[in-house]
């Protein structure tokens, strides 16, 4: 199949519906044939660069102590205040709450 090419082709704008010389028309990002003059290129946000994760993990990692980790368990820091004993008598029963 043949083509017309040349001086004598045209074609209609896809965006303004003017006619162009088929030579003088671009083809746009988003497939429109447009004239010369109405030719948009790609906005560069359109393509936003691709996300690399960042790197957490290291490679064969070793710790800085060799000696153990010495956790205290059960000794107070602030001394709590006693509470005495407290009764409570309700329509269903008694509770009894003691603190020590």
């Amino acid at each position: 199949m043949s083509y017309a090419s040349g001086k004598n082709a045209f074609g209609i704008s896809d965006r303004s519906g003017f006619r162009y010389r088929l030579k003088d028309m671009r083809v746009e990002w988003n497939g429109l044939k447009v004239g010369k003059d109405e030719y948009e290129p790609k906005h560069p946000q359109l393509t936003p660069r691709p996300v690399r994760a960042d790197a957490e993990a290291l490679r064969n990692p070793r710790p800085d102590n060799p000696e153990a980790l010495t956790v205290y368990v059960g000794i107070p820091t602030v001394e709590a205040p006693r509470l005495e004993r407290v009764r409570m008598v309700g329509k269903v029963g008694t509770v009894e709450v003691s603190t020590t």
